[in-house]
């Protein structure tokens, strides 16, 4: 996002894409990934800005089903009343091309927080950005009262955590995960970057021959 090594939803793209280390930061709960392959939803976020004070304007599902193919879904997001009109950027607004009239025919934030909700269930999320993405996520919720708390984790970390048996060495299902991603090029659209995810995963998978799990 805001680092050119991060995934950047101001404009730039996630560089040097590779498994040829172990990511920096704590790994999933080992409880997540007891059984290696829990149901997983792929998450993204599309912002009125990177202030601390932002808002999400695009929720972005993404998950693989049974068959291996790919779902997708998304939806725009209008401001709750009590998010500021100062945290929307002019710059950000030309990177995600989504303009702010838009928001105003989008369904109201606290109706997408209950759809987000009931459309993740129990499933784990996976984000390549949950710094963000989980300020996001927290600020939509926030909308409907009595929300569960969700939690995201990361990309990378789960990544290494499910696709290789140590860190000390790279398999050929991690390698599958991250030359599918370098072929992915960020479009800045919530549902279609959440799916470019789940096809990354999916590569994974296929090396390990469980294409639907």
């Amino acid at each position: 996002m805001p680092l050119a090594a991060e995934p950047d939803h101001t404009g730039g793209r996630r560089a040097d894409i590779h498994p040829s280390a172990a990511p920096v930061g704590a790994p999933p709960s080992p409880s997540i990934f007891s059984s290696g392959f829990p149901m997983l939803i792929f998450i993204d976020f599309e912002a009125s800005s990177l202030f601390s004070d932002s808002w999400p304007i695009e929720i972005g599902l993404a998950r693989i089903e049974p068959d291996g193919t790919i779902s997708q879904t998304g939806r725009l997001i209008r401001p709750d009343p009590a998010w500021s009109e100062t945290a929307w950027s002019p710059e950000s607004a030309e990177v995600h091309r989504i303009p702010r009239s838009a928001l105003d025919d989008a369904d109201p934030a606290a109706d997408v927080a209950r759809w987000a909700t009931d459309a993740i269930g129990d499933a784990v999320l996976i984000s390549d950005a949950p710094e963000f993405d989980q300020r996001w996520l927290d600020r939509l919720l926030a909308t409907r009262p009595g929300a569960p708390t969700l939690r995201i984790q990361d990309f990378d970390n789960a990544a290494w955590t499910v696709f290789v048996e140590s860190r000390a060495g790279i398999s050929a299902a991690l390698k599958a995960v991250y030359d599918t991603r370098a072929r992915r090029r960020t479009t800045h659209r919530a549902a279609q970057d959440a799916a470019d995810l789940a096809m990354s995963w999916r590569a994974g998978l296929r090396v390990l021959r469980r294409p639907g799990q």
